[in-house]
């Protein structure tokens, strides 16, 4: 199992230097390489082979000297690798085209090798033993590690390491269906009670600061040292807002986590709902997107699992009591009465009933199928969970496995 811990970085000024020239080399070949792969297109329409490019860097370091002195040479390697990466995601449709490196913003290099954990340093070849504040011990086999700087001169490295996976910890096969909302960031119904998390709106509560900064930037004249400080200035306003977004949500997710083992979501069309310019703010500043993945990887690590159905189920229109779908229920609308049953039900503690009732209906059916000898699971328009990804058509990794549980009863 894959397990990655970040640690901040407090490299010396001589340090500092060292991991300039690497950021440098290392974004000087990226830009290098792809220019190479646009024109090759161009000139044959075909794409140029990673091996082409990767075979230029011995003439590249003897006409370019610096290559060699100034930057370890697996980092360089890790360029031409992840630029192969790039480009096979770019074509898969799961990302855009690869872009060229800026020496302004955040810059980052890979070391595949012979970096090692020194008592609270890290030893990173042709830099030296840099300082590090570690908040969790290393276990297991390093397998890359990537030294980043951020925009407001912060180091960190990201230490991935291979371990073995940890025993399985199951909480009497307790689902619980989630509703994720601008109001309130999630509903969590568990089949008893709904349990509310408010949302706390990061980005409104350092608008105005933000603001101000940024006016003060725009005054600046390009190229001064006060606009450079304005510039960090206004990055650390957005450093703090993703910071203070990502603690929340790794709270929220770490709780859920530890109080369940299968979790159930909608697969919400995150990209097509900001296009609602009332509301793109809102859901941007939710990161609904990055509490998803929090509670996949967790689960993954716990041995529990995540759950999407379908965007287009009928969550809020549901009654949850007898199954009558309503037609028209507007935003506005929070509180509502079932016609058929005339059950009073809260809209969103309604929704999450219905998520976690369907996921449990997915459970079901993927193991009758199992039992009958295989098949997908379907979710409520029919479809399997997670079909195989067409070319050009991005679509998140999240995947949803074969995985046997004891059936289970919808509340």
């Amino acid at each position: 199992m894959l397990n990655a811990i970040k640690v901040r970085l407090y490299p010396t000024i001589e340090q500092q230097e060292a991991l300039a020239k690497s950021f440098g080399c290392a974004r000087w070949y990226w830009n290098y390489a792809l220019n190479a792969c646009i024109q090759h297109y161009e000139e044959t329409g075909k794409s140029l082979p990673m091996k082409t490019y990767k075979g230029m860097l011995p003439q590249l370091k003897i006409e370019h000297p610096w290559l060699k002195t100034d930057c370890y040479s697996s980092v360089l390697q890790c360029v031409a690798i992840n630029l192969n990466k790039a480009y096979t995601n770019f074509f898969e449709g799961r990302a855009r085209f690869p872009k060229f490196k800026s020496k302004h913003g955040k810059q980052s290099i890979q070391y595949p090798q012979n970096v090692t954990v020194v008592e609270n340093c890290l030893n990173i070849p042709k830099v030296g033993i840099v300082k590090a504040v570690f908040h969790k011990e290393i276990k297991g086999v390093i397998k890359t590690v990537t030294i980043s700087e951020t925009p407001t001169e912060k180091y960190f490295a990201s230490i991935l390491c291979e371990t073995e996976n940890g025993e399985n910890v199951f909480i009497d096969d307790k689902v619980i269906g989630i509703d994720l909302g601008i109001k309130d960031f999630a509903i969590v119904h568990d089949g008893t009670k709904v349990t509310k998390y408010s949302n706390p709106k990061h980005i409104k509560k350092h608008e105005k600061n933000l603001a101000r900064k940024q006016q003060k930037l725009a005054r600046k004249k390009k190229g001064s040292k006060s606009r450079a400080k304005a510039k960090k200035l206004v990055a650390k306003v957005h450093e703090k807002v993703s910071n203070s977004r990502q603690d929340f949500l790794h709270k929220v997710s770490r709780k859920l986590v530890d109080e369940s083992e299968i979790i159930t979501v909608e697969n919400l069309n995150v990209k097509g709902l900001i296009r609602n310019r009332k509301l793109s703010k809102s859901i941007s500043d939710a990161g609904w997107g990055m509490f998803v993945n929090f509670l996949d990887y967790k689960l993954q690590r716990k041995g529990g699992k995540l759950i999407e159905i379908d965007r287009f189920f009928s969550s809020s229109k549901l009654c949850s009591n007898c199954g009558h779908v309503v037609d028209e229920l507007p935003l506005d609308i929070r509180e509502w009465d079932c016609p058929s049953c005339t059950t009073h039900h809260d809209r969103d503690g309604n929704a999450a009933l219905n998520i976690r009732n369907e996921g449990i209906r997915i459970l079901n059916s993927q193991t009758s199928s199992e039992v009958s000898g295989g098949g997908f699971p379907v979710t409520a328009s029919g479809d399997c969970v997670r079909p195989p990804t067409r070319k050009g058509k991005g679509r998140r990794s999240v995947k949803l496995e074969a995985y046997t549980v004891p059936v289970l009863r919808s509340v």
